[in-house]
């Protein structure tokens, strides 16, 4: 867990550089400061619990961190969606970065598509409100991450950190 936090991270920081809106980028940028801070204390405490052995204490500690973390986690994607409908410079030819700016622009992409249904599609009442009943979400980055992409079907769930892995390599 601690080094898909890290991932997530750098997901967060390549954004930031490229968004285009100050304020998004800021906050993405705090995000994404936070997670590694959490991720950091997180691996701190595995190490201390796997060299001190059991104990409801250090067990607690432990689950307290990571549930920080899935938080700290949901931030940084919540704020990269802001980032995304903000809009997005232009990526170096960083390969990194052309994958970052890939993968969000197929959720931005997801979220126009669900919009111009829902606009087809207008559920509204007389009021002009949309019901509630039956209307479906709309798509998040957090859905994105969940769902397997194909091109990463042969790559290990977990593979271990190594030079030339590229942000999007790793499940989030």
């Amino acid at each position: 867990m601690v080094s898909d936090g890290q991932v997530v991270v750098k997901f967060g920081n390549i954004l930031a550089k490229h968004c285009l809106d100050q304020r998004c980028s800021t906050e993405l940028l705090c995000a994404a400061a936070h997670t590694q801070s959490i991720s950091s204390q997180l691996g701190i405490v595995a190490r201390v619990k796997a060299v001190t052995g059991e104990s409801k204490a250090s067990s607690e500690l432990l689950l307290s961190n990571v549930q920080n973390l899935i938080q700290a986690v949901q931030h940084v994607l919540r704020a990269a969606e802001a980032a995304c409908v903000k809009g997005l410079g232009q990526p170096s030819a960083d390969p990194e970065e052309e994958e970052v700016a890939a993968f969000c622009q197929q959720w931005r992409k997801n979220l126009t598509q669900h919009r111009a249904k829902e606009a087809l599609n207008s559920d509204r009442d007389e009021l002009g409100l949309r019901k509630t009943r039956g209307a479906k979400a709309e798509p998040t980055l957090m859905s994105l991450v969940q769902e397997q992409p194909p091109w990463s079907r042969n790559i290990p769930k977990h593979p271990s950190p190594r030079k030339g892995h590229t942000v999007m390599d790793r499940h989030l």
